[in-house]
């Protein structure tokens, strides 16, 4: 009987150490499974910066230059190459605009081009809003160079205004041959930090009015 018993209790202890044994590798595994995510997520906003110069979304490596750098490095002019630049605009959801693009435009490497898209707010009262770029083919993306443009900042429009928005650009020599086309496109969003800045503003605004009416009474 005591036999029994003793083969018992080693039974039951080398369960518990089975089960110690892996829960410490269960623990383990966790712990490098939380590790990864942590680390994935980390990396997750500098790689996703390097998709977005790869291809073009949100204007990522879309370059910028003034006029005077133009000026100080002699851009020249390739007469023998033309490239096609097509342009589309959206609205994006919570936006009372309409946005029509610019019609596309034959260009030679080297120049600078001036376009203009056109943009109305279809509600009565002020609206901010702010385009956001993307280039196709994505390889164009570094050979794209702008010298002034709506996106540069955000636009306001009062209720029921229609106003040009000027683009001027120009497209690098070094684009690559194969590149015939070029296509920009823009996404008009509501800009929401300068939406809450308005109404903070408008409620300042209306309690110091509130304010002043009441001392008058008094």
């Amino acid at each position: 009987m005591q036999h029994i018993h003793k083969s018992q209790d080693k039974f039951f202890k080398n369960q518990i150490v089975s089960i110690e044994s892996n829960n410490r590798r269960t623990s383990i595994r966790l712990a490098i499974v939380v590790v990864g995510m942590f680390g994935f997520g980390y990396l997750l906003i500098p790689l996703y910066t390097v998709f977005c110069e790869i291809t073009g979304i949100n204007g990522k490596g879309i370059q910028i230059a003034n006029s005077e750098d133009t000026r100080e490095r002699g851009n020249t002019v390739d007469l023998n190459r033309t490239i096609t630049v097509e342009f589309t605009g959206a609205v994006m959801g919570g936006l009372p605009w309409e946005f029509e693009p610019a019609e596309k435009v034959t260009i030679h490497p080297g120049e600078t081009v001036q376009v203009a898209f056109k943009a109305h707010n279809l509600s009565t009262v002020d609206v901010v809003g702010q385009a956001v770029p993307s280039i196709s083919p994505p390889r164009a993306t570094r050979h794209f160079i702008k010298t002034e443009c709506f996106c540069f900042t955000t636009q306001t429009l009062a209720g029921g205004e229609s106003r040009d928005m000027p683009l001027i650009f120009r497209v690098d020599k070094d684009l690559p041959d194969s590149v015939k086309t070029i296509t920009l496109s823009y996404a008009f969003y509501r800009s929401e930090s300068e939406t809450a800045s308005h109404n903070s503003k408008a409620v300042h605004e209306s309690n110091a009015g509130n304010r002043d009416s009441h001392l008058t009474s008094g």
